[in-house]
């Protein structure tokens, strides 16, 4: 038993993204532990028209509810603690220029709204970096918030021997889209040309001409079913890229950098909380092409330097953003909860 807690109840709407993997992880290496869980998936449609979906009970054997800020107050139970936690950063005002009209009113209407009775309502309120957590303060005002940085699996995503090539390889993980600074890669490439391959992973279209008329060799690996597949192809990597504008915490980040890869990442946002800049990485300014380029290229053509952050970045992974750490935390948490 788990910080001398029962048992913890995931009411949770079903999106596919992010927080659906932070939810059945969690919930699976509590379990792990010897703490009784259970994940109720409610149906998308339950986020805007929460009317439309039975509210369920929680397990009688529950004293502990765990749900993702965006859940709307409809959906909490009476009676028991509820931790919350705040996963995105939508209320970042550099963030607005990125979103239509409706889902702009959609975030500022509907989800602050939610965001506010839940917060209200919670017990503990944390947060998957402190970027987050401050950029949740401008909807959720003075409510004091704990940062529970996300954690990744070190025994899966773990280093493997480098296989002898003849180009570099870069690696994108993550939605094609303009948000993640994917439009900055035909760029990026045309400055490295000859001599590099890139490799993206991921949900969307990749611009495959805009990309091929680099001189960079490129594969589009698809949509990497498992967490297996993702562990692999950043095994076969030598730098992960990552140019995005913005993140509310960057998982894929960290599992690289737990696979002993070296990070070209955007300086800003919770990227800052990840890659410690010259030491398990690269942070460069936010759309400098030639300076995500040249970062890359550093690491090309010193192999001590790479070897070096390599160490490093899975030092730091292990040390700060190992799975275990997570569920430690909550596990905290959650007995504090009990004992209020």
């Amino acid at each position: 038993m788990v910080g001398g807690a029962r048992g913890v109840w995931f009411p949770a709407i079903r999106t596919g993204g992010g927080a659906d993997v932070f939810t059945e992880r969690l919930a699976a290496e509590l379990s792990k532990r010897g703490l009784r869980t259970q994940i109720t998936w409610l149906p998308l449609r339950a986020e805007f028209a929460p009317w439309t979906v039975p509210v369920p009970r929680p397990p009688a054997w529950a004293d502990v509810a765990h749900v993702n800020t965006w859940l709307p107050p409809r959906f909490l139970p009476v009676g028991i603690p509820v931790v919350a936690t705040v996963h995105h950063c939508i209320h970042e005002p550099a963030l607005q220029r990125y979103k239509g009209k409706l889902r702009r009113i959609y975030h500022e209407v509907w989800v602050a709204s939610n965001e506010r009775a839940i917060s209200r309502r919670a017990t503990v309120l944390t947060a998957v970096s402190a970027f987050a957590g401050s950029s949740a303060a401008r909807v959720l005002g003075n409510k004091r918030v704990e940062v529970v940085h996300n954690g990744v699996d070190v025994d899966l995503f773990q280093p493997r021997q480098r296989l002898q090539r003849d180009r570099f390889r870069l690696l994108y993980v993550g939605k094609w889209s303009v948000l993640k600074g994917v439009d900055l890669f035909p760029a990026i490439l045309s400055e490295l040309g000859a001599g590099f391959e890139f490799c993206c992973a991921g949900p969307g279209s990749t611009d495959s001409r805009a990309l091929s008329s680099t001189g960079v060799m490129v594969r589009d690996l698809g949509r990497l079913p498992t967490s297996e597949a993702v562990a692999k192809a950043m095994q076969e990597a030598d730098v992960l890229v990552f140019p995005s504008r913005m993140e509310g915490f960057g998982l894929v980040v960290a599992e690289a950098m737990a696979c002993g890869l070296p990070v070209v990442a955007t300086r800003g946002s919770a990227l800052t909380e990840l890659v410690e800049d010259g030491v398990t990485g690269f942070l460069c300014s936010q759309d400098d092409a030639k300076s995500f380029a040249q970062a890359v290229r550093c690491l090309a053509i010193d192999d001590g330097l790479r070897i070096h952050m390599a160490e490093r970045a899975r030092r730091r992974a292990v040390e700060r953003f190992s799975i275990e750490q997570m569920v430690e935390a909550y596990a905290q948490i959650y007995a504090c909860c009990n004992r209020a």
